[in-house]
């Protein structure tokens, strides 16, 4: 069998907040699961990428830089397998994340796009938006501020204000839901999928999962959780996924947020093998088409 070498590309440490050593803990399982089905890798910085030192033709990476996620769509447009997607990543951006899923028909919170200089105090109370989330648009997070909860309009015009001063142009809000916070992991195209209540397990990012505080297990229909994580998936074009959805007291599921590659904080040792061989067979399927 003709070697396989992989280019393993870890995520720039400004795009992994509160979870540098999570995010490593993740990659260097799957390399080492890679490793093990036979696999070359070899692990850069994204940096590195960049700079044009990847030569590799098989390319396994974390980025959330927009320069990487450039050079990613360069390599995979002259024929690079690139997992996950440079395309993708740049789908799961607020923005383009929440118009490709309420394009999609995947239920998501009601939201509004706006520019940062806008004043929305009268839309939101004429949308009847109350308390919100304001989250960057342009790109993914990278500090605190980057997702806010706000009480009422008045304090969200504020928010934005702040991300206008910061020179985030672009901003996502969201109608809070309350209900059940979930977080999920998944790896398209497997079985593999996990589900916990973070809050209750004392996971937490920026502390935000406070706001919708202990749940109460309302119950909610699972497989319908997983069909609308996979189809998300597949819009967004990506293959090792995490996110956030909320289930009200009647079942409802809404997805509030969808990652490409997260921590699998909780399950990482579970999720690597079936990252790798996920891997693995598309590889053998790219390889196939040549």
């Amino acid at each position: 069998m003709a070697e396989i070498n992989i280019a393993g590309v870890m995520r720039a440490g400004a795009y992994s907040p509160n979870h540098i050593g999570n995010d490593a803990a993740i990659f260097n399982l799957v390399a080492e699961q890679l490793r093990k089905r036979g696999a070359q890798v070899t692990v850069y910085s994204e940096e590195q990428l960049m700079a044009g030192k990847v030569q590799e033709n098989i390319i396994v990476n974390m980025c959330r830089e927009q320069g990487s996620i450039d050079k990613l769509q360069q390599l995979e447009d002259a024929g690079a397998l690139v997992i996950n997607s440079g395309y993708g990543i740049e789908n799961c951006t607020r923005e383009r994340m929440t118009r490709i899923l309420v394009g999609s028909g995947i239920p998501y919170p009601e939201s509004l796009v706006v520019n940062t200089d806008e004043v929305v105090r009268d839309k939101l109370i004429n949308a009847r938006f109350t308390n919100c989330w304001i989250k960057r648009g342009d790109s993914h997070a990278m500090h605190k501020e980057d997702v806010s909860y706000a009480r009422h309009p008045e304090e969200a015009q504020e928010v934005l204000q702040e991300y206008f001063m910061r020179g985030i142009k672009r901003a996502v809000i969201n109608r809070h839901l309350p209900g059940d916070l979930i977080k999920f992991y998944g790896v398209r195209g497997t079985q593999f999928f996990y589900w916990f209540y973070p809050f209750d397990n004392g996971q937490s990012k920026y502390g935000m999962e406070r706001i919708n505080g202990h749940s109460t297990g309302f119950h909610f229909d699972l497989d319908s959780l997983k069909k609308m994580c996979q189809k998300a998936a597949d819009e967004v074009d990506i293959i090792i996924y995490g996110g956030d959805c909320i289930v009200s007291e009647t079942g409802e599921i809404q997805i509030i947020d969808f990652n490409d590659w997260p921590s699998f904080a909780p399950c990482r040792v579970e999720a690597a093998p079936h990252i790798a061989k996920r891997i693995m067979t598309l590889i053998k399927e790219h390889n196939e088409k040549k």
